[in-house]
């Protein structure tokens, strides 16, 4: 440029021009039009941004405080004695709540150290962490950077589900919606309250769902109880509970670890000295010690008793607050409750211990040998070439092997040792088995499907009740470990025939408390047929007919059909009655057969326990128990009260007291069953070290399939069962009461009960009887009787004593060379007087009966009362008249010159003696002994 005067004269000229005037003012409208654009536009920008916040604002979810509470808790079933029993956790509800105030500072700090270190400053939102994760997200273009705080955490878990979003365009909208949710959050509940849910919530690895849970998970203890150390390992596994599970991946926690450390000392949240400790802390050889002896010990399955709890609460749950049965399944899984039971630690682990040693039970059930047998169950699918399937079952394998020789007898074997069976002994064995038949029928290349299973046998369960409050102490479903979840519960779901421990229940007990009968009451022990039918009812021994047996009897020696006779007496009706107050769920009232035919369980079978379905052992137990309860049925609970996680009452459970019997019933029958014991069918189960009052039945099913004891003390009722599972009969008809025998007698010892009497009612009195009637006993002649004195001291309920005296024995004067009625012709000397048994023993029955017992005993029918009955008709034929006799021919032959004597002796003439006929003496009906004329010859 020209800056001499002329120059700057031009340039002055040139500026003044009017094109150049008109081009600056053209420039000076665009520019401000530009400006004022650019301000339009920015308002727009600034109005569309506000309204965009808006509208997002607009669409944040409507929260309530609850709603942050964190959602799936781990349900916890405690021992009567208050300690854990099991947890229940379904998916990420391994959880347990803890306030603020039970997780120490230290805790507290680690985790805002790590996750959010200005926590207590922001009001929701921190600007630097937004700031930094802006920096990260323009520089890597990753929007998972951090950034949120901890309460934005616990809004993105609790209400926008995890933040799992699929594009970057939903990452955004929530995460504005869900830092506006932080401010506002934080206008409404405390730090304490945010930290206190988040630290409940959170996903801390290894299953654990909050830190009490990640506390008892790593370090086996209580969060109270973690050191600094061992806080920040777990506040390190919150970043990723899988790649910084301190089990898993140690070394990446431990990295994590350190720098959570190094923030709580630059917070001030630790000292140095503190700091050093925690850093040479061996933490990670603790935590893989922990994992190694929870996974040895582990839990894995329910116990027993725990799968009938679990029925019992979800069935109750449903009911009582109106909720479906998934909804209470939830509620148990998910929602923290709290399930205080009636298990009694001890009990049940004394119980485990015999059910879990193979020693207690014979193996194929016989008695020579003990240990573990198997039952196969076994199914095969071959899917072939042609799109066809073939199905084999397990009776195509044991046909496959049908003359196979069991030299080494591990198959079991009704005759002989050919073929091989589903029961087994040798696991390896059946194994080599199944894998040659496999290889027999599906070809190469053939896709399969197999199932096999080896259940042990025989099996057996086990329960204990408490009988003065239906408190069910323990049970034990199966032999050995359990080793599956929700397996078949043999004590609760497994229905089995019950013999012969139903004579009590169905019998005896609804004649003495409904029928008018007394244990005096008397039952003749010979043949008997189910009426209309030709099938005989026997005893469970094969010594012939015991003859007139009271009910006492029948109870302790376990007599059929004085049971059968007694429940004909007083109607099965009555008898199926009993039962149902009884509590047996599987009963019959009526049910249609296949055939078409009805069946029904109001019949004489039930006395021997002959039922459609059979019954459950803990409803057999708690029938007894309601006979040691003094009459009163409990209804058999497992649990007391159920309450939330936050310790309201959901359930109060108790049991329904029913009196189903007299008192006075009760304590008879007790009473008779400590015969049992004492000196009847169950005299191997009173207890050998530990001194305790017992009563209980014994029962059998047919073949010995089925075994059973239900026996009771004053304070515990025990039931046991033992058999296959399908049925095989049983060689070894004892072992279950040396179960029963060794389980109750360590119970009551490890326990410290002291021994005492059942207690007897006011409503008890005594009297002396005799046992051929059931009437009351006359001295000199009951006592006196032939085969031995039939007199005994009886218990009975006031207003039941007989009234009447014996009428059933009678004093006769017999000729002991003959055995029968004397005649006058009889020397005194082989005169005797004697107690004879008045009964009428010519059986009489229909052809087909009578068919039957001729090929099976000696004709005429006798019994154990036979050579005692008294026979009117019988005179002596060994001194008759004329001074003769009858040989064993029946020829009349001179009598033997010893019998002679000197007419002088005999204190008559032989006039008088003639005309004389002998004298017998019996009781009338009034019980006063009399004289009856009986004619001679």
């Amino acid at each position: 440029m020209d800056y001499s005067r002329y120059g700057m004269k031009c340039y002055a000229r040139k500026l003044k021009s009017p094109l150049k005037k008109l081009k600056s003012k053209f420039w000076i409208v665009v520019f401000r039009l530009l400006i004022i654009g650019i301000v339009g536009a920015a308002i727009c920008l600034i109005t569309a941004g506000f309204g965009a916040v808006n509208a997002l604002i607009d669409t944040v979810p409507q929260i309530k405080l609850d709603d942050l509470k964190p959602m799936g808790y781990s349900s916890t079933s405690y021992y009567s004695d208050g300690t854990v029993a099991q947890v229940f956790a379904g998916a990420q509800a391994n959880r347990v709540l803890v306030t603020i105030d039970e997780i120490p500072l230290k805790v507290q700090h680690a985790f805002v150290a790590l996750e959010d270190i200005r926590f207590y400053e922001h009001s929701g939102i921190d600007i630097k962490g937004i700031m930094r994760a802006g920096f990260s997200v323009v520089k890597e273009g990753d929007l998972s950077y951090g950034g949120s705080t901890i309460t934005q955490q616990l809004l993105k878990n609790l209400i926008f589900a995890g933040g799992n979003e699929d594009n970057y365009l939903d990452k955004i909208i929530r995460k504005v919606q869900e830092q506006y949710l932080a401010i506002k959050l934080e206008d409404y509940m405390s730090k304490d309250e945010i930290l206190e849910n988040y630290l409940n919530y959170i996903n801390l690895g290894n299953g654990a769902y909050g830190i009490q849970a990640a506390a008892q998970s790593y370090f086996d203890k209580d969060v109270s109880e973690l050191t600094i150390s061992e806080a920040a390992v777990i506040a390190a596994a919150a970043y990723s509970p899988t790649l910084r599970n301190p089990i898993n991946y140690p070394e990446l926690n431990a990295e994590r670890r350190e720098s959570c450390l190094k923030n709580m000392k630059q917070a001030g949240y630790c000292t140095q000295e503190e700091f050093d400790e925690a850093l040479a802390d061996d933490v990670y050889t603790r935590i893989m010690d922990i994992a190694n002896r929870k996974k040895s010990s582990s839990v894995t399955t329910f116990s027993y008793f725990t799968d009938e709890l679990i029925n019992q609460v979800t069935k109750d749950l449903a009911k009582e607050l109106g909720i479906t049965t998934e909804q209470a399944q939830h509620k148990l899984y998910f929602e923290g409750i709290n399930i205080y039971t009636t298990q009694d630690r001890q009990i049940q682990s004394i119980v485990d211990k015999y059910y879990t040693d193979d020693e207690n039970f014979p193996a194929f059930g016989f008695t020579s040998s003990t240990g573990s047998c198997y039952e196969l169950n076994y199914s095969l699918s071959v899917y072939h070439d042609d799109e066809t399937i073939t199905h084999y079952q397990r009776y195509h394998l044991l046909d496959y092997f049908k003359d196979y020789n069991d030299a080494e007898g591990l198959y079991y074997h009704e005759h002989g040792r050919t073929g091989i069976n589903e029961l087994f002994l040798d696991p390896d064995d059946m194994n080599a088995k199944i894998d040659e038949f496999r290889n027999s029928v599906v070809k190469e290349g053939e896709k399969y499907i197999e199932s096999k299973d080896f259940v042990k046998q025989p099996q057996s369960s086990f329960t204990v009740i408490e009988q003065a409050t239906g408190e069910v102490k323990a049970v034990y479903g199966g032999r050995g470990p359990k080793t599956g979840l929700r397996t078949l519960n043999r004590a609760t779901q497994s229905p089995r025939q019950v013999g012969s421990t139903f004579k009590v229940l169905a019998s005896f007990l609804p004649a003495i408390d409904a029928a008018g009968l007394t244990l005096a009451s008397v039952q003749d022990d010979s043949p008997f047929f189910y009426p209309q039918t030709t099938k005989e009812v026997y005893n469970w021994y094969n010594t012939g007919f015991r003859g007139l047996q009271t009910i006492r009897k029948g109870i302790s020696s376990s007599l059929n059909i004085v049971a059968v006779r007694t429940l004909q007496q007083i109607g099965a009706p009555l008898g199926y009655s009993y039962l149902e107050k009884l509590g047996f769920s599987t009963l019959v009232k009526s049910k249609k057969m296949d055939d078409g035919t009805f069946y029904s369980d109001i019949n004489l079978a039930i006395a021997l326990g002959g039922l459609t379905d059979g019954v459950y052992n803990l409803e057999l137990n708690a029938a007894y128990a309601a006979i040691a309860n003094k009459g009163v049925y409990n209804t058999p609970i497992m649990y007391t009260e159920i309450r939330d996680h936050d310790g309201n009452l959901l359930i109060s459970k108790k049991t329904k007291s029913t009196q189903v019997m007299k008192t006075s019933t009760a304590w008879l029958l007790t009473d008779a069953m400590e015969d049992t014991i004492t000196n009847g069918t169950g005299s191997r189960l009173g207890f050998k070290n530990y001194k305790m009052h017992l009563a209980g039945k014994t029962g059998t099913a047919s073949k010995n399939n089925d075994l059973w004891f239900v026996g009771y003390s004053p304070y515990y009722t025990a039931a046991v069962w033992t058999g296959f599972d399908h049925n095989f009969e049983q060689k070894d008809k004892s072992y279950q009461q040396d179960l029963w025998r060794n389980i109750m007698e360590e119970i009551h010892s490890t326990l410290e009960l002291p021994d005492k009497e059942f207690e007897m009612p006011d409503s008890i009195v005594k009297a002396n009887i005799c046992t051929k009637c059931g009437k009351l006993a006359v001295a000199g002649l009951c006592d006196e009787a032939e085969g031995g004195s039939c007199v005994a001291s009886e218990f009975f309920a006031k207003g039941t004593v007989p009234t009447e005296k014996c009428t059933c024995h009678v004093r006769v004067t017999i000729c002991s060379k003959s055995k029968k009625i004397a005649r006058d012709e009889c020397p005194d000397k082989k005169k005797k007087s004697v107690v004879l048994l008045v009964k009428d023993e010519n059986y009489e029955y229909p052809p087909e009966w009578e068919e039957l017992l001729k090929k099976e005993y000696k004709w005429p029918i006798t019994t154990a009362d036979s050579p005692y009955v008294y026979h009117p008709d019988e005179l002596c034929d060994k001194h008759l008249p004329n001074g003769m006799m009858l040989d064993e021919n029946g020829d009349l032959v001179p009598a033997d010159e010893e019998d002679e004597e000197p007419e002088e002796k005999s204190g008559k003439s032989k006039k008088e003696s003639e005309e004389t006929p002998p004298t017998q003496e019996f009781n009338d009906e009034g019980g006063d002994v009399v004289a009856d004329d009986v004619p001679a010859g």
